[in-house]
């Protein structure tokens, strides 16, 4: 362990030392960065320009952001090909226990049999600008942390609106970089009908369950086919019978070659976040407070849901995709306790400030800019730890209480921020907001489950009551010290006397005002009223402790250009991001040594009848007459399954196509492996790696057991 200890602790170091060229597969790139990279001497066959060029078409035009993760082009009729967990959620909103098609699998044999994926969105970069002048300048009069933070908000409001009003399905973003030392406009064309068109069974993409996920080796059948449609003269507009297939201008080819270890490869794709340049006090923060607590409260509610829907498949489909979620950032989260204390992460942090601080008090000019920074952000820190755990069980109330909890919450929360002045009002609030949360009543309601709901909210009302005297939730004491009925008891009434359950009642009432709302005497419209005021205030400690840490954060990353110079990618933000490195196995301890590929064989070694490796029989048939097709890798003598690489992803980028050195779709990333579970907060070149789908596996399956060969027809296979 202690080797790693030291990898840990150099990494660090060595992110600010070498430049971008010494490092290409460390860092989730800007576009616009991948010159830096010197691809071509890793290996790159085409030319950067190929990848990304804003004058002419090039493979990032063929990346979406779908549903939370990644998706690309892989046909000229707008087929899709992502994740399997990224398609989950549509799956499930479509399923009955008659259908379930998370069980099952789905098939559409033509276009007339696609079903809409409800909810789902696909966003096209269209344009990419840096707009850091503007944005600044529109700025520059702040003086403090706080007016900054709003005239920013401002002038990115407008600017975003402007861009928008010039077409339906235009969506523009500004992302901030480097805590605001860059921002960046980026424009999307916006897709609204997404239909499923191939997804394998549970059994087949979910294979190995929560067991498997985050470790290797691998045998998920981790992808899914969707299709984006259009209108006939090309908008992206809501689902309807009259649109077509959209038709993209770059498309993904299907490799041909074999791919073989030290192969370079890489990724374009929507990495969601990363904190690599925090310094120790957020690291310390998370995993003193926030991790441990996210970590007990989702695998109480996971098991809650187990309990509850044992007996009652109906039940087990409504809340599947939160489980997964849940399940997924559990592990996620206890990955990164493990490797923080397993690394001394925290320690390894204040190491490097101690030598960032030398430096910075070596000048009177760097001790004034930069001398007391690391103080100053840990001062920010204790205005939000009084109350800290009152605000971590209010947290839950925002979407783990319960589904009427939760609309009631908006409704209530958005007709309070309407009735003020627009110029008062926190951005985006506006007539169009109001119509995208009516568009989105249906997709809320899609995971209710009346047991499951109580349980939540009675749950939550429990941790409220248990918390120290002085953190009292006090808009919920009409509640919790009520002799006269338990909180059991409240909860029980509240459901039986509230029209919220009814998603066609909730969505008629956005718009009302907020004495009109409280008229109702709807139970959980009153629960939301309650405790306004107190989030109003506890939202202006955020603010104000957001405001002042980015600014603070802003000049620590300025402070680490001035110490080690340039070159230096942003965290991620859910912007599109490229990353690359060569298919490479791993070291997870001393003696063992994890190779690159696995294999159909491995997933029948796995087979135990059981969930989660319950090999589908189909499978198993085609496992024993060999009926592999030309699916079959050279080197393995079977059919690969997922494979190994050294590039450099998070959340966010799961169902990101895989490329080689062509720019030919070789795989679809969708997991990072356990060991290098801390990889949101620092890069480590020998554990790292991204785990991805064999796009000759997503083949197989697609044609030999799912009998969809016009698929592989449709994306030009030859075969």
């Amino acid at each position: 362990m202690e080797v790693h200890m030291k990898k840990y602790y150099l990494s660090i170091v060595l992110l600010f030392i070498f430049t971008a060229a010494t490092i290409a597969q460390e860092g989730m790139w800007l576009l616009n960065q991948i010159d830096q990279l010197n691809l071509k001497e890793k290996g790159l066959e085409i030319d950067p320009s190929e990848i990304y060029n804003p004058d002419q078409p090039a493979l990032y035009q063929a990346i979406v952001q779908l549903g939370g993760g990644t998706a690309s082009f892989v046909s000229p009729e707008g087929l899709l090909i992502t994740n399997h967990h990224v398609a989950y959620g549509a799956l499930q909103r479509v399923s009955t226990a008659e259908t379930d098609y998370l069980t099952k699998g789905f098939l559409a044999s033509n276009r007339g049999e696609e079903i809409n994926a409800p909810g789902y969105e696909a966003r096209l970069v269209t344009e990419m600008t840096d707009v850091t002048d503007d944005i600044l300048k529109a700025a520059k009069k702040a003086t403090d942390p706080e007016e900054r933070d709003k005239l920013v908000n401002e002038a990115i409001e407008k600017m975003t609106e402007k861009i928008e009003k010039s077409g339906d399905d235009i969506d523009a973003r500004v992302a901030e970089m480097y805590n605001g030392k860059q921002y960046i406009l980026f424009v999307y064309k916006l897709f609204k009908d997404i239909r499923l068109v191939y997804a394998p069974p549970k059994s087949i993409g979910k294979f190995g369950g929560d067991i498997d996920n985050w470790m290797w080796p691998r045998h998920t059948g981790d992808f899914s086919f969707m299709r984006v449609y259009v209108s006939p003269d090309g908008k992206g507009t809501d689902y309807s019978e009259d649109n077509i297939p959209y038709k993209p201008a770059v498309w993904l080819k299907v490799a041909k070659d074999d791919l073989k270890e030290g192969d370079l490869t890489f990724i374009v794709g929507f990495p969601g976040a990363t904190t690599r340049y925090r310094t120790s006090n957020s690291a310390r923060w998370n995993l003193l407070y926030n991790y441990p607590f996210s970590i007990e409260n989702f695998g109480a509610i996971i098991a809650l849901m187990d309990e509850l829907t044992a007996e009652d498949p109906e039940g087990k489909l409504k809340v599947a995709s939160l489980r997964a979620g849940l399940a997924n950032a559990m592990k996620n989260y206890q990955g990164k306790v493990d490797g923080m204390n397993n690394t001394h992460f925290v320690d390894k942090k204040l190491e490097f400030e101690k030598e960032f601080l030398m430096w910075a008090n070596n000048k009177p000019e760097t001790r004034e800019k930069y001398g007391s920074i690391i103080d100053d952000i840990a001062q920010t820190y204790k205005t939000i730890e009084r109350y800290k755990d009152r605000d971590n069980v209010m947290g839950l109330f925002g979407g783990l209480s319960g589904t009427l909890y939760n609309v009631a919450s908006q409704l209530y929360n958005v007709a309070r921020e309407m009735e003020k002045p627009e110029k008062d009002r926190d951005p985006g609030y506006n007539d169009e907001l109001l119509e995208r949360f009516k568009a989105q009543v249906p997709f809320i309601y899609a995971n209710y489950y009346q047991p499951l709901d109580k349980a939540l909210l009675e749950r939550s009302l429990i941790l409220a009551n248990d918390l120290p005297k002085d953190q009292r939730i006090e808009g919920f004491n009409y509640i919790l010290s009520n002799s006269e009925m338990t909180i059991n008891e409240f909860v029980d009434q509240a459901y039986d006397l509230s029209k919220l359950n009814d998603p066609e009642y909730a969505a008629g009432l956005i718009g009302k005002n907020s004495k009109e709302l409280e008229a109702l005497n709807d139970p959980f419209i009153k629960m939301a009223a309650s405790v306004y005021d107190m989030q109003q205030e506890s939202q202006k400690v955020y603010n104000k402790f957001a405001a002042e840490v980015t600014d603070l954060r802003k000049k620590y990353i300025d402070g680490l250009y001035e110490w080690k110079g340039e070159g230096l990618y942003p965290d991620a933000n859910g912007t599109i991001r490229f990353t690359s490195g060569p298919v490479k196995g791993y070291s997870p301890e001393d003696a063992v040594w994890y190779r690159p590929f696995t294999s159909l064989s491995g997933v029948m070694a796995k087979d135990t009848g059981k969930e989660p490796f319950d090999v589908p029989a189909g499978l198993k048939a085609l496992f024993k007459k060999k009926d592999f097709g030309p699916w079959v890798d050279p080197e393995l003598k079977d059919v690969p399954v997922a494979f190994l690489h050294q590039c450099d992803i998070t959340g966010g980028n799961s169902g990101s196509p895989v490329m080689n050195a062509k720019g030919e779709i070789i795989g679809v990333a969708f997991d990072g492996n356990y060991e290098a579970m801390i990889s949101d907060w620092q890069y480590d070149f020998e554990l790292q790696r991204t785990i991805s789908v064999d796009i000759r596996y997503c083949l197989f399956i697609t044609e030999k057991f799912g009998g969809a060969g016009f698929i592989l027809d449709e994306m030009g296979v030859e075969r």
